[in-house]
């Protein structure tokens, strides 16, 4: 299935730093990630009105955003070229909104190879919602193992505790919203949460704190639920 990705070389958002970051239209999301239906953080705002007016463009063509903007979508062989011609060492994260390539539960294996090829010697992150099935499971793992960095995204402290025990991948996940950033916090196994710093401080952006491109971290990374609907995302963290 095609995607249509939108590439922007440096960001501006403040929160994510002056890095080359992407977004792939919404069809690659899970229906099995209950914040897809409880209301995603990229739902809302100007991000939620880009990646909507993204997710109808065709792939390779232009596309109006919210504000009237004509804004150039790329195909998936586009993107990856893109990555390519990036240089060495270059910190990029993928995706501020939707998942892996692949609709739906499913990955596209071939699409992400595609993609982890392009990043060789590049230093790109991301975070998936994709269900671990025996297939979606090693597709995550050699990922990883070929340097593109796929962070597992759980859903609450249970959930990062079962994501860890896979071994596919460094594990993230939602916080209920009141959690502070120096909070002591523990998955039921044991495991370390350590709060995104971006999340509670102003000098601190992902460029800077690079935590979440780090595969062999020992620490699970967690986000407190943001966003239009965090009240929705902070119980299903709660649970």
């Amino acid at each position: 299935m095609a995607h249509a990705v939108q590439f922007t070389p440096k960001s501006r958002n403040a929160k994510v730093g002056p890095m080359p970051v992407s977004m792939t239209s919404n069809e690659t999301c899970p229906n099995s990630c209950p914040l897809k239906a409880a209301g995603c953080y990229a739902d809302g705002g100007p991000l939620g009105m880009l990646w909507r007016a993204l997710s109808e463009a065709t792939p390779g063509r232009k596309f109006q955003n919210c504000a009237g903007q004509s804004v150039q979508s790329l195909t998936w062989a586009q993107f990856c070229n893109a990555i390519a011609a990036l240089p060495d060492g270059t910190l990029w994260r993928h995706n501020q909104a939707g998942d892996l390539p692949g609709a739906n539960d499913a990955i596209d294996t071939k699409a992400l190879a595609a993609l982890v090829k392009a990043n060789r010697g590049k230093r790109g992150f991301t975070y998936t919602h994709k269900p671990l099935t025996a297939k979606n499971a090693k597709a995550i793992a050699g990922a990883n193992a070929k340097g593109f960095t796929v962070n597992l995204s759980a859903n609450n402290l249970s959930h990062a505790d079962k994501l860890a025990e896979s071994g596919a991948g460094p594990v993230v996940t939602v916080l209920p919203a009141d959690m502070s950033g120096n909070a002591d916090i523990s998955t039921p196994a044991g495991r370390k949460v350590s709060v995104c710093p971006a999340t509670y401080r102003e000098d601190v952006s992902c460029a800077s704190c690079q935590l979440c491109q780090r595969q062999n971290r020992k620490v699970i990374v967690g986000f407190p639920a943001h966003g239009n609907a965090r009240r929705k995302a902070s119980a299903i963290a709660s649970t």
